[in-house]
């Protein structure tokens, strides 16, 4: 379940028509959305930039996410990945955020393998949802895009930005 054209068409023609600007911030993903957005030829009309804040100290430098979320809840978590889509936000107009656990190790107690949560929205709204995707490494991380940029379409569509 990759990004499809048809889906990357219809984010692309929304950001177009609202005159808003795309920032993603990735961890598990490792810039993979970034580059299946700027995949599309125009994409530089509103795409902004993108951050792959794979470890803790990325996330708090770059995208503002607080130390002590990270110390209570862990980096794949809701309140991460809030702050991340509000720190990227801060960049553009609306943002797309992932933090999960793509494999083969890294799983802990609670959160096996394929656990990702992905949020999108805007600095001051956010919509952040809990996945569990199956599979290997990359059939983890490209469910994690496919459903990134699902959710941002539909966030697109419901919002008032």
């Amino acid at each position: 379940m990759s990004a499809t054209p048809d889906l990357l068409n219809a984010l692309s023609a929304e950001l177009l028509s609202r005159n808003l600007k795309l920032v993603t911030a990735e961890s598990c993903t490792g810039g993979m959305i970034a580059a299946a957005c700027t995949d599309l030829s125009g994409s530089s009309q509103w795409f902004e930039c993108g951050f792959v804040t794979y470890s803790n100290t990325a996330k708090q430098r770059d995208l503002g996410v607080p130390e002590d979320i990270l110390n209570a809840h862990g980096a794949v978590s809701e309140a991460t990945v809030k702050a991340m889509v509000s720190g990227a936000a801060k960049y553009g107009d609306v943002s797309i955020a992932v933090s999960g656990i793509a494999g083969p190790g890294g799983a802990v107690a609670g959160k096996p393998v394929g656990t990702v949560w992905i949020g999108c929205g805007s600095e001051a709204v956010q919509r952040v949802t809990l996945f569990q995707f199956d599979g290997d490494r990359d059939a983890v991380r490209q469910q994690s895009v496919a459903k990134a940029l699902e959710m941002l379409l539909d966030f697109v569509n419901d919002s008032d930005l």
